[in-house]
């Protein structure tokens, strides 16, 4: 993929290029490529992270080895202790990312300052100079909700005044007939409402091939048009993001040309079904510290989410292209995870990746069931796996190379966590318990299980400290069972997921793949059949764990309940998540709110009352 040099833009975008080069503050070769932050100060905080991150791996496994080496090792023990190797890992950077993230809010005096101090520069009132482009990206997806986002992006961006800095382009992949032609009618409906204070239309394109996916979308854009435009934001179809909020990120950039993608805090809208609403309030809880902890020693190489980021254009058009892997799917082709090796394309094109680690009125849609969860999860995992054959690229900082390969590491913990169930299981069955330190294992049992919930906790603890944080959740009580009720579901869905990654992982070495479609957005009930047909795998392994344990070693039951009632209930729990009456429960109860819930933002108020609006007269009458 290749792209237009520098001396083939026309003038005015040759100089904003140059504009764009001129460097920040003063920056030196002891600092960032934004004068943000000394070198040495970010390699002393990685050193720290890394050595509390390794301090707590060898904790961990020498308490396996306490309990599994007890009486002598055998090859079940092995395994198992090699399993908690390789899955602990990502448990433990979350409990330190966490821990990080609640000490720099709550403890460290101006912690925010420390790990994002280029947020200063989006409080100063300053013009937007710099021309933006906003870009939505359709693929075979109901074309009116995703252009009622945009056109609430739209008049957002024009109620700050700045409106004149930004176009909007919707690029669609879509390669279904009858969707191509509801986008085109769409666009016709909206189009007014899509245009900017200077009366600048919205431009519609659509992709006839679609080669390369959502990044070969956005490099077709990079080529037409990008040289036009300084920085863009992609958008994704369920993307809805305030002006102000923009405008901000806007600022930032202006003020700092070194930063080259600076991701805002993605949130979940308010939902329209169960499952959602309780995955978004978990979420949601529990993001704002871990980021934070995160962005404290991640500094200069930042993540990028593909969307609801804004994008310096020219050192991406010139030095973020993809390369096509050699080979077929599912390994070989267009990367489908584009996003985190643009991030450190970006930062090894001398830019540095920064996140905001604060709420704004940045949001996206979660997946209505649990189907639709794991689906996504799948294409994620195809896509982070294509990674092993992209952590040679030459020229990567360090800690680029190390998130490339946490992308890749974080999906093994699933398929670790069930090949140590499996391995427990035929030790009961070959009847080596009795070299097990059971005193010793269940307390380290309960350690395990706790620290999966400290970022969760964490996040909790966060809005109990901030001033008037749990009454924006619906108060103490509400709030608590918001918090029970996700405890709950967590524990059982883990299980689920876990094992259908594991048969995925398995499938993609017999060449297996997932295929790039749209995503359902929207609340839907999900039959008895469907859910059978998509979990038989975890109710059968399930129901054949729990009919071992019980018949050799009963006591262990209580134990090993959580994953057992995860994996047997999989198929009621994904109908009963995504049913009506669940939904509807949780709502008469108040639990699971979010703030918008209970104090909808400008742009959540607006999409609301123009869903309102669009319905039939005898719907709203009802």
């Amino acid at each position: 993929m290749t792209d237009l040099p520098l001396d083939l833009a026309p003038p005015a975008a040759a100089a904003r290029a140059s504009a764009a080069r001129r460097p920040d503050a003063s920056p030196t070769p002891e600092t960032t490529p934004a004068a943000l932050q000394d070198r040495k100060t970010l390699r002393r905080r990685r050193i720290f992270a890394a050595a509390l991150n390794l301090a707590g791996l060898a904790a961990v496994l020498w308490g396996a080895a306490q309990v599994f080496g007890h009486g002598g090792w055998s090859v079940t023990d092995a395994i198992i202790v090699a399993c908690v190797a390789v899955g602990a890992p990502w448990t433990i950077m979350g409990v330190v990312n966490a821990g990080l993230g609640l000490w720099l809010l709550h403890g460290a005096k101006d912690g925010m300052a420390a790990a994002a101090p280029h947020l200063a520069a989006g409080d100063a009132a300053a013009p937007i100079r710099e021309r933006v482009a906003v870009l939505m990206f359709l693929r075979n997806e109901p074309p009116d909700r995703a252009l009622a986002r945009l056109a609430q992006v739209r008049a957002g961006l024009d109620a700050t005044g700045e409106g004149r800095a930004f176009d909007l382009f919707v690029l669609s992949d879509t390669d279904e007939a009858e969707i191509a032609e509801a986008e085109a009618a769409a666009m016709a409906r909206w189009g007014a409402r899509l245009r900017g204070p200077d009366g600048r239309p919205a431009v519609y394109r659509r992709r006839e091939v679609n080669r390369g996916f959502k990044a070969g979308n956005v490099r077709d854009w990079l080529r037409r048009w990008g040289k036009d435009y300084d920085l863009f934001l992609p958008l994704d179809s369920d993307s809805l993001m305030g002006g102000e909020t923009i405008l901000r990120l806007a600022r930032i950039a202006q003020a700092h040309p070194r930063i080259g993608i600076l991701q805002s805090l993605v949130v979940g809208a308010p939902a329209g079904g169960g499952f959602a609403r309780v995955f978004q309030f978990g979420m949601r809880a529990g993001m704002r510290s871990f980021t934070i902890g995160a962005a404290w020693w991640h500094g200069d190489c930042g993540p990028y989410w593909g969307h609801n980021a804004l994008v310096r254009t020219r050192p991406f058009r010139l030095g973020c292209g993809l390369p096509q892997l050699p080979g077929k799917a599912p390994l070989g082709g267009p990367i489908l995870s584009h996003d985190q090796i643009e991030a450190a394309l970006m930062r090894r094109a001398g830019y540095e990746v920064r996140v905001v680690p604060a709420e704004s009125e940045s949001y996206e849609d979660n997946p209505p069931t649990l189907m639709d969860f794991t689906r996504r999860d799948l294409r994620w995992c195809q896509g982070n796996m294509q990674y092993w054959g992209l952590l040679g690229l030459r020229g990567l900082k360090p800690m680029s190379r190390f998130q490339v390969f946490a992308a890749i590491a974080m999906y093994f913990g699933a398929p670790a966590w069930m090949l140590m169930t499996a391995a427990a299981a035929a030790k009961i069955v070959i009847g080596e318990t009795g070299d097990v330190n059971l005193a010793f294992g269940l307390a380290m049992f309960v350690i395990m299980f706790a620290m999966s919930l400290v970022p969760k906790v964490a996040g909790w603890i966060d809005v109990a400290l901030t001033p008037g944080g749990v009454a924006r959740y619906g108060g103490a009580l509400r709030f608590a069972g918001g918090a029970a009720v996700e405890t709950v579901f967590s524990i059982l869905m883990a299980p689920m997921v876990a094992l259908r990654v594991t048969i995925f992982l398995v499938g993609l070495a017999f060449g297996r793949t997932m295929h790039w479609s749209g995503q359902n957005r929207d609340a839907w009930s999900v039959t008895w059949g469907d859910a059978w047909r998509g979990l038989w795998p975890q109710t059968l392994f399930g129901l054949g764990l729990t009919a071992l344990i019980g018949a050799t070693v009963p006591g262990a039951l209580p134990w090993a309940a959580p994953v057992l009632a995860g994996l047997s209930l999989s198929v009621p729990f994904a109908v009963l998540t995504a049913s009506r009456g669940f939904d509807r429960g949780l709502r008469a109860l108040g639990l699971c709110d979010i703030p918008e819930d209970r104090a909808p933002t400008a742009p959540i108020a607006g999409l609301a009352a123009a869903a309102e609006a669009a319905r039939p007269a005898e719907a709203r009458a009802a």
